[in-house]
């Protein structure tokens, strides 16, 4: 574990950006690390294991914390702000050490006691397990999000489910995705405090009946307890520290009692695990709705534990208690905003009903106007398959008051509907928040629309599509709810952390402001023609390269090339990020080296990473694919090193917190219209790569503020293929007309990349050439001449760096800070103080 002169160590020392410790600050984390070694985890320096050394180090960290988050909260009870609640199901949060420790300001002091201790930091910092409480980028953006509201001084809560399990940890087994749990809390989580004494009771199952005074009460109900563990949520250098607490399911004490009663003690203790299994696994699907039991009472898990939280800090608030007998909930809508990411969290509607009206004693229309002002709905998925539909004779039996305040909603709804578009009863169909199609289901988008003050997508094209086209009736109803906000990413885990050595680059030509105002990058722009800086900057990568050479070889057992252009495309595998067009550009790439094998060509290895949903079976395949390609042309003795596909298993945050600094080039190529936004091609810009993408998603926006002549832009747009559909799409015309294009899918088709089952990947050909939903053969040709431009450029290293510089400087629109500037003045009516509060060693200010 001991580090050595010349080591990273030494490199970490000289990072201008974090700046040298002070030797009491060294001193005091030494002697905290040693007090927690000792008396926290009972170990002493002959017995302690690595493991131990990474949670007296966290403890160490978190203590640094506390002070501020306990001020934090303090300062928030004085000034009595209005509060953000951010409720998300998922939130992929990664790994919590360093990014305590830059936003915090320590990092320098604990790698320097950790140096003195005779331990490597860094090596510590891998021991730490990622908080995969997410697929991807849904629950990506809600861990940025979270970090930018702490920046910039927003009072601000993240509410979600403690999954016992997140997202399952990828094995690849003879080239197949095999799951194992995720077993991130085996260890236990030093980051979290659990809250017993805020637990609450949620309701499931029972029945409806009308009392004397004519109330609705749900009786006859099982409960549930939901259990608050606390995280905190450290801003940068402004000592705020915000909270994201999630909820774990407990069975109450009385549960099934009459077992206990009957002396069928075993019985009754593993009924208890029932209850428990709520937050027991986060679902892997994030983008194909199931109506499953489980998945509904999650989400109902969240939203009444959370409105229960959220409502007893009103009722606290001088708002709340004007009335001593009756809680007064005229100001609630000043007081709380409460953003819904997706529909996930969309039963927190008819749940803020059924507590105003059932249990406050409101009448109808003024909850309803409550809960409008209050709720806010961010749309993120086009693929109709995604949008969840609830079965209705499902929400009648676990949730049967909130079945009935929907018909309500919707009844009210259709009225008006009817009376903006007397007669139209095509529109009034197409309108209801009930389907009447088959199985009766509510349409949880549309209930979100109907009972949400402001609806968002998350980049210009696709907010556009969603009023142009997916809700387009009711941004007819409600022209003014419709919103953009385009996603965006924290710049202190995106480049602060995890590229410190391009970070110290930048931050020694244009200064450090940069970390908390991404737009100062473009100062970057004039400095274009630095040569010194350039070469910094491709410095920088190389060693980057070098770095993830190491670890590929180490972690894949594939010798790749550092000189090469390393082209990666990490996401979910699914069949409209295309992965499947990148695997027959390789394989193009295979036949032309085979077909000339003196052929003077650019080195690529290529990258591709991602989990396929556990029951997706053509995700799955791709996968298996992509290995069996990889085996083929990573072992050509022909091909040598001038051609490499690796699949990147068990891709997560901190694996690609190693990747991004390393990528030349970052594949967004999804069909123009199916990808709403995209984030990772945030990470890839900020981090110096060039883009190769279509006109989908946010890669519009990059383009406008990069300039077209710095992206690689192929394909289609969503124009172009309305315009195919509309005339008819037959794939197998491309397929007939392209050479090397039919080449490459006979290949697949007749088992020359599976020569132990020649059947192996016929549904991959006939999904392609007979169906072809995502339209990879008609954008094909493109993509391969765009790739061909590619290559040409990596040969000039000047040319390719200059573009380089300006991806940089143009990612200042791509921060998170500003998304969240956006969302807390036009959604949440919410102003960012931007407000240093004094550390817990400073006197409070008055």
């Amino acid at each position: 574990m001991a580090s050595y002169p010349g080591t990273d160590h030494e490199k970490r020392k000289q990072i201008s950006i974090r700046g040298i410790a002070p030797v009491e600050n060294v001193a005091n984390v030494k002697k905290s690390f040693n007090r927690h070694l000792h008396y926290t985890l009972v170990k002493d320096r002959n017995v302690a294991t690595p493991r131990d050394y990474y949670f007296a180090l966290a403890y160490t960290v978190r203590d640094h914390v506390v002070g501020r988050w306990m001020r934090t909260q303090q300062h928030y009870y004085d000034v009595d702000p209005k509060r953000v609640y951010y409720l998300s199901l998922e939130f992929y949060m990664g790994r919590t050490l360093t990014n305590t420790m830059v936003n915090v300001g320590i990092q320098s002091a604990c790698d320097e006691a950790m140096y003195q201790l005779g331990l490597d930091i860094e090596e510590l910092e891998e021991i730490e397990q990622d908080a995969g409480l997410g697929n991807g980028g849904l629950g990506r953006l809600a861990a940025c999000f979270l970090d930018s509201m702490a920046t910039l001084g927003l009072s601000a809560y993240g509410y979600g489910i403690r999954y016992d399990y997140g997202i399952f940890t990828q094995r690849i087994s003879n080239g197949w995705q095999l799951e194992e749990p995720d077993e991130w809390l085996r260890y236990g989580n030093p980051w979290e405090k659990s809250r017993p004494e805020y637990m609450l009771p949620v309701n499931f199952y029972g029945r409806c009946e009308v009392d004397g005074n004519g109330r609705t009460k749900w009786v006859d109900t099982q409960v549930v307890l939901a259990m608050p563990f606390d995280t905190p949520v450290p801003g940068y250098g402004n000592n705020t520290v915000n909270t994201l607490r999630l909820w774990s399911a407990r069975a109450p004490h009385s549960f099934n009692l009459h077992f206990f009663n009957s002396g069928e003690y075993i019985t009754a203790v593993c009924d208890r695990n029932l209850a428990e299994n709520i937050s027991r696994v986060l679902y892997p699907n994030d983008n194909f709705f199931e109506g499953k039991e489980l998945r509904l009472k999650q989400e109902y898990f969240l939203v009444a534990a959370t409105l229960q939280d959220i409502i007893r800090r009103y009722k606290s608030s001088r708002f709340g208690c004007r009335d001593p007998v009756r809680t007064n909930f005229d100001a609630f809508p000043e007081k709380v905003a409460i953003q819904l990411n997706d529909t996930h969290p969309a039963l927190a509607i008819p749940e803020l009903m059924r507590v105003l009206v059932d249990i406050e004693g409101l009448g109808w229309d003024k909850a309803f106007d409550i809960t409008v002002r209050t709720c806010a709905y961010t749309n993120h998925t086009v693929l109709p398959e995604a949008l969840e539909r609830w079965p209705c004779s499902l929400l009648e039996n676990i949730l049967p008051r909130h079945l009935e305040i929907m018909y309500e909603i919707n009844a009210r709804h259709l009225k008006v509907v009817q009376q903006k578009w007397p007669g139209d009863n095509d529109r009034v169909r197409r309108m209801s928040l009930v389907e009447e199609s088959g199985e009766k289901r509510i349409n949880m988008a549309y209930l979100a629309i109907v009972c949400s003050h402001a609806i968002n997508g998350v980049a210009a094209i696709h907010s556009n599509i969603i009023k142009r086209e997916t809700f387009r009736d009711f941004a007819e109803l409600f022209p003014q709810r419709f919103q953009n906000k385009t996603n965006g990413i924290t710049p202190r885990r995106w480049l602060l952390l995890c590229n410190s050595g391009l970070a110290d680059v930048i931050a020694d030509k244009i200064g450090e402001t940069w970390v908390t105002k991404l737009s100062e990058l473009r100062r970057l722009e004039p400095l274009s023609k630095d040569e010194q800086l350039l070469r910094n900057i491709m410095k920088v990568k190389q060693e980057n390269k070098m770095k993830l050479a190491v670890f590929m070889e180490q972690n894949y057992g594939v010798k790749a090339n550092p000189g090469s252009l390393f082209d990666m495309q990490v996401k979910r595998i699914h069949e409209y990020k295309r992965q499947l067009m990148n695997v027959l550009h390789v394989i193009t790439l295979y036949n032309r080296i085979k077909k000339n094998p003196n052929m003077s060509i650019v080195p690529r290895t290529v990258m591709i990473g991602g989990k396929a949903a556990p029951g997706y079976h053509m995700a799955k395949l791709i996968i298996k694919l992509i290995n069996n390609v990889g085996n083929i042309v990573n072992n050509d003795p022909i091909v040598g090193d001038r051609l490499k596909l690796v699949f990147l298993e068990n891709y997560r945050v901190s694996l690609a917190e190693k990747i991004i600094p390393a990528a030349d080039l970052s594949e967004q190529i999804s069909l123009a219209g199916t990808e709403a936004s995209g984030t990772g091609n945030m990470k890839f810009q900020l981090n110096g790569s060039l883009t190769i993408g279509t006109l989908d998603g946010a890669n519009v926006e990059m383009r406008e503020e990069m300039g077209p002549e710095n992206i690689f832009i192929f394909g289609m747009t969503v124009e172009d293929v309305a315009q195919l559909y509309k005339k008819g799409y037959h794939p197998r015309d491309y397929y007939n007309k392209d050479g090397e294009l039919k080449q490459c899918l006979d290949q697949i088709n007749s088992g020359f990349f599976s020569p132990e089952d020649p059947n192996l990947f016929h549904d991959v050909f006939n999904s392609l050439v007979d169906n072809d939903r995502f339209c990879l053969l008609a954008d094909y040709r493109a993509y391969i001449n765009c790739q061909d431009k590619v290559s040409a450029l990596f040969k000039d290293p000047m040319k390719w760096a200059h573009k380089c510089l300006m991806n940089i400087a143009a990612s200042g629109k791509f921060s998170s800070d500003r998304t969240i500037t956006e969302y807390a003045r036009e959604i949440w009516g919410v102003e960012p103080t931007n407000v240093k509060l004094p550390a817990p060693s400073e006197p409070l200010q008055k």
